[in-house]
C-alpha cells in the first residue's frame, strides 16, 4: 500500500470510527447559549472549523471492539474526550502563543488570550459534566475508576505541559529529556485505550495491553508530529521562540558543527524559506535522525506482537502504528 493511500485510508478509518462522538461534542456546544457574542463566536468558531477530534473516539470504539465490545457504547465518553482535549489543546495554544493551526488561526489569534481563556475553561466543565452523563448507567466502580483515570491522565498531560514550558528557549535540552515529556502528553491516548476496553468488558491482559498500545501510538503520532514541524516555515518559528524545539532537531544538535549551524539560523531576526529549508536539510539525513526513526519502527513491531491478546481489530490497529512512519 502505498503512502498516500495508507494515510487516507486511516483518515477515512478514524472519521468513521469517530464522527458520532464528534457530532455528539460538536452539538453539546452548539446548543449551549451564551449571551457574549465574542466567546458564542469563540466557541463556535473552534468546534466548526478547527477542532475535528475523531482520533480519540475512535481509538475508543477500536479498543471497545478489540476485546469483544459494541463500540457504540463508547459514543457518550467519545464525546466528552473530545470536548477535554479541545480544552486542553487550547490551552496549550495559550502557552505556546500559537497563531495557526493547519492553514487556519487558533482560538488565541483570532480572539485574543482572554477569549481563549474563558472557552477552553468553559469546554473543560462541559466535558466534565458530559463525561459525568455518559458514566451514569454504568456499575459504580466502573464508572469510578472511569472517572479516575480521565483525571489522572489530564493531569499528566498537564505536568508535562509545565515542564515543557520551563525548557521554552534551552537549545541545550538533550533528547531524552523532551521524550519523557512526549510519553507524559501520550497520557490520554493510554487512558482512551484503557476506557474503551474496560467498555468492552477485556480482562485485565486485555485491558494492560490496549492501554500500552494506546501510549505507544500517543508518543509515535506526537514524534510524527515533531518530523512534520520541520517541513512548515511558521512552526520553526514559533517552537524557536516560544516552545521547545522539534524532537530531531535535538538529536541532530548531538552533532556540535550541526548544532552551530542551525543555531546561527534559528537566532536570525526573521527565519526565511531559505533558513528553514537549511535547518530541514541539516537535520533529515543526519544519522542521529535516523537512529530516531529505527527506534520508532522497533516500538512499532514489539506493539504489533502484544496485539496478539487482542480478540479483534489487529490488523487496523497495525495500521495505525505503520502509518506514524509515512512519509518520514
Amino acid at each position: 500500500m502505498s503512502g498516500k493511500k495508507m494515510m487516507k485510508r486511516v483518515t477515512r478509518l478514524l472519521e468513521e470510527r469517530g464522527r458520532k462522538a464528534y457530532e455528539m461534542a460538536k452539538e453539546e456546544v452548539l446548543n449551549e447559549e451564551i449571551s457574549y457574542e465574542p466567546v458564542r463566536n469563540a466557541l463556535q468558531y473552534f468546534i466548526k472549523e478547527l477542532w475535528h477530534n475523531f482520533q480519540h473516539p475512535a481509538l475508543l470504539s477500536l479498543a471497545c471492539e478489540s476485546v469483544g465490545g459494541n463500540p457504540e457504547n463508547t459514543i457518550p465518553i467519545g464525546a466528552a474526550l473530545v470536548l477535554l482535549t479541545g480544552a486542553a489543546d487550547i490551552h496549550d495554544d495559550i502557552i505556546d502563543q500559537s497563531e495557526t493551526k493547519g492553514s487556519k488561526p487558533t482560538v488565541f489569534a483570532r480572539f485574543g488570550r482572554d477569549i481563549a481563556l474563558l472557552v477552553g475553561d468553559a469546554l473543560l466543565l462541559k466535558g466534565f459534566i458530559l463525561l459525568s452523563k455518559a458514566c451514569e448507567d454504568l456499575p459504580k466502580k466502573q464508572e469510578k475508576t472511569i472517572v479516575d483515570l480521565v483525571r489522572k491522565g489530564f493531569f499528566e498531560i498537564g505536568v508535562a505541559e509545565a515542564k515543557e514550558a520551563s525548557f521554552r528557549g534551552n537549545w541545550d535540552l538533550v533528547p531524552e529529556e523532551y521524550l519523557e515529556i512526549i510519553k507524559m502528553k501520550a497520557a490520554i491516548a493510554d487512558v482512551t485505550a484503557r476506557i474503551g476496553a474496560i467498555l468492552g468488558g477485556g480482562n485485565s491482559k486485555e485491558i494492560n495491553t490496549l492501554a500500552h498500545y494506546g501510549r505507544t501510538l500517543g508518543i509515535l503520532m506526537t514524534i510524527r508530529d515533531d518530523f512534520i514541524d520541520l517541513f512548515e516555515l511558521d512552526e520553526i518559528r514559533n517552537r524557536a521562540e516560544n516552545e521547545c524545539l522539534p524532537l530531531p532537531i535535538l538529536y541532530a544538535f548531538r552533532n556540535t558543527r550541526k548544532k552551530r549551524k542551525i543555531i546561527r539560523l534559528l537566532r536570525k531576526d526573521k527565519i526565511t524559506e531559505q533558513g528553514s529549508q537549511e535547518i530541514l536539510d541539516s537535520v533529515i539525513d543526519m544519522q542521529e535522525v535516523q537512529k530516531l526513526k529505527k527506534e520508532m519502527q522497533l516500538l512499532i513491531k514489539k506493539e504489533e506482537n502484544l496485539l496478539s491478546y487482542t480478540k479483534r481489530n489487529r490488523t487496523t490497529l497495525r495500521l495505525l502504528l505503520s502509518s506514524t512512519l509515512e512519509d518520514l
